[in-house]
């Protein structure tokens, strides 16, 4: 029997799991369009690898990485893209993102898909195999799973996170009810990539069925995997909870669990993993449960880009659902809209009405009576963050390790006065994050100015230095060879003595054609030499210059 630790706080709301695990998991139908955001993962989001009227393939990779933290993004079914534009998304702030849609030609056409020999690949390859088919976290932090193998040091232990904590949320307890053997199949594939040791998956112990059946699949592939059912008691499905019950090791702050030994997998991700090396199958489809105010509360296996509103419609809502939650009632978000698109980390909507969740009553002032310090699992302050948070002290909140908050709720949860704590925390942690930003932006200002200034400075020194060579270099010409004559001097002496040359040839010019001439040609030759006698005589007594002879 193994030993069971215990983590500090934690409660333990009404899990109204039993809603929709009285059927089997359903195959949602095809939907007339689908809105696929390139923004699913933790990290940048993707860009878009195809162009407006492109006929797709289903599972052709649509959008591709854009940073190291990134994944890749396929196309859920065959069809045609219509458009690639910003739609809106399931996000609290209701902004729009960068989507592309896609019509389905209704034929579900495959690309070619090969299994690979995971035994065969290398550490990197096992990585880039995975980063191409777009496998991320599906417990809801979205982190891209090839990251998560990259581990620095020796896992010696691996987990598989099956608790699920949070009431409502079932759709992982159905999974390794019914797919238990594909789970299992992508541990043995997860346990290889990470040369882990030891092997546990944990259950909470509110799912007798899925503990069975993973129970049943382990003993068939004869292996020594430990499936332990850990107290049900939330947040105990947070990783690093989850990791302090089954091994009594706590991860430190600031820190990640490969720095003490030990990776965890949602297993819900373990069967993704499986699907993209056995099958050759991107993450295009995930299970998410319809619940709440329905007709028929239920599972469904759809495609990513389905509209909520098509999965609602198959649940049927009630007339008094006035509001729809992503997620869990603990740590969920309102959707903006009913009809935006499922994402990666869509695990369960919730139809909401006044009836099932009344409006919350008008906070009230802090009594100090320390409930939210006593159930907090992170043994923070509550109280002391929510103040600081309230006025803006965001200095004074990180020095109170507000950072190692998971929003789980529970503060909110006990708190006799109502005060929505974890909006003050999500507030600052956002506040903080804006302004490391800044800092960061005017840092990277300041070193592109220094260096700019720098630059100026090293050109006018190297200018400077180009000119005073150049001095020196005249200077010391002009040592060695002081009579070497200026330009303007040769030119000069070119100039004469092309005068010189001009004179000599002048002077032995001879006349000619002077032979037998007639006495006419004769005089008038005459008279010219005396015109031009008389015309030298008159420049030598002017001068030889323009001006006009003057007489006295």
């Amino acid at each position: 029997m193994r030993t069971l630790h215990h983590f500090h706080g934690g409660i333990h709301p009404t899990s109204h799991k039993s809603l929709s695990t009285h059927q089997s998991i359903a195959r949602a139908p095809l939907p007339k369009s689908l809105v696929i955001p390139l923004r699913q993962h933790a990290g940048e989001a993707a860009k878009p690898c195809v162009n407006v009227g492109d006929h797709v393939l289903k599972g052709q990779r649509i959008g591709t990485p854009s940073a190291t933290l990134s994944s890749s993004i396929h196309a859920p079914t065959s069809g045609t893209i219509a458009s690639i534009a910003l739609h809106q998304i399931a996000h609290p702030s209701a902004l729009p993102d960068l989507c592309i849609t896609l019509i389905p030609d209704g034929k579900d056409t495959w690309i070619k898909r090969e299994a690979v020999d995971f035994l065969a690949l290398s550490a990197n390859e096992m990585q880039q195999h995975l980063r191409d088919f777009g496998i991320v976290g599906l417990g809801g932090a979205t982190f891209p799973s090839d990251l998560k193998l990259r581990h620095p040091i020796k896992v010696d232990t691996l987990i598989l996170n099956g608790a699920e904590c949070e009431p409502y949320i079932t759709c992982d307890d159905m999974l390794m009810r019914e797919r238990a053997s594909e789970i299992v199949r992508g541990i043995v594939i997860l346990r290889h990539a990470l040369e882990a040791g030891e092997v546990l998956i944990g259950i909470e112990d509110n799912k007798p069925e899925a503990i069975a059946a993973m129970h049943e699949a382990v003993s068939a592939a004869q292996l020594d995997y430990a499936v332990v059912a850990v107290p049900t008691i939330y947040p105990g499905g947070s990783a690093k909870h989850l990791i302090k019950v089954l091994t009594g090791l706590e991860v430190p702050s600031g820190k990640l669990p490969t720095d003490i030994g030990v990776q965890c997998f949602n297993v819900a991700t373990a069967l993704s993993i499986k699907r993209a090396l056995d099958d050759g199958e991107p993450l295009i489809s995930r299970i998410v449960t319809i619940t709440g105010n329905v007709e028929h509360p239920r599972n469904y296996e759809a495609l990513i880009g389905t509209a909520f509103s098509d999965l609602i419609d198959l649940s049927v809502a009630k007339r008094d659902t006035n509001r729809y939650i992503m997620g869990g009632p603990m740590m969920g978000v309102v959707l903006p809209a009913v009809n935006v698109p499922l994402v990666k980390s869509s695990n369960c909507v919730i139809a909401a009405s006044d009836t099932l969740f009344p409006p919350a009553p008008p906070a009230l002032p802090c009594i100090r009576c320390t409930r939210c310090a006593q159930v907090c699992p992170a043994e923070l302050q509550p109280q002391d963050l929510y103040w600081f948070a309230k006025s803006n002290n965001f200095g004074k909140a990180q020095e109170y390790s507000l950072a190692d908050c998971i929003e789980c709720g529970v503060c909110a949860y006990v708190c006799p006065s109502h005060i929505p704590l974890v909006q003050y925390y999500r507030y600052a942690k956002s506040e903080i994050r804006e302004r490391s930003a800044e800092k960061l932006a005017a840092d990277k200002a300041r070193e592109r100015h220094e260096y700019r200034q720098f630059r100026i400075e090293r050109e006018k020194q190297e200018k400077a230095e180009k000119l005073a060579q150049r001095e020196a270099a005249s200077k010391a010409a002009a040592v060695v060879a002081p009579s070497t004559p200026s330009v303007d001097d040769t030119q000069q002496i070119r100039i004469n003595e092309a005068i010189e040359r001009a004179k000599a040839q002048a002077a032995e010019a001879h006349p000619k054609n002077t032979d037998a001439l007639t006495p006419e040609q004769q005089a008038e030759i005459a008279s010219i030499e005396a015109r031009r006698a008389k015309i030298r005589e008159l420049a030598t007594d002017a001068g030889a210059d323009d001006e006009p002879h003057k007489t006295s």
